[in-house]
């Protein structure tokens, strides 16, 4: 429950930056499974450079951790953020996104970096 003006300043930061569609299909994704930026580019048919730019956007308030596979980043929801909560039950009321994973194992795109 909010109770500050922090917090509602809070509340109110975190649900402009998920006011995007992808960073919040993106979170929605993270919070089930860990992908690399690769799977969003062939995801959301977007280039590269502009995934990389919601993936900052979501990092750069720590609500994604970043996972060092190689070559390659795996990014997840950040679960132990303090906002979680919050963030987890906005996440619980949409639909579910494992479609768009299924969608790429069955063309063979999963984890085309790897």
């Amino acid at each position: 429950m909010l109770q500050t003006a922090t917090d509602i300043e809070k509340a109110s930061m975190l649900l402009k930056l998920l006011g995007d569609k992808t960073r919040l299909s993106m979170m929605k994704i993270l919070d089930s499974q860990a992908c690399c930026v690769c799977e969003f580019v062939e995801i959301f048919q977007m280039s590269q450079p502009a995934i990389s730019q919601h993936l900052r956007k979501l990092r750069a308030i720590g609500l994604v951790n970043e996972e060092r596979k190689g070559q390659w980043i795996f990014y997840s929801v950040n679960k132990e953020h303090g906002d979680y909560p919050f963030i987890q039950q906005i996440l619980s009321q949409l639909p579910n996104q494992d479609d768009k994973l299924k969608e790429l194992e069955e063309r063979g795109t999963r984890i085309t970096c790897c």
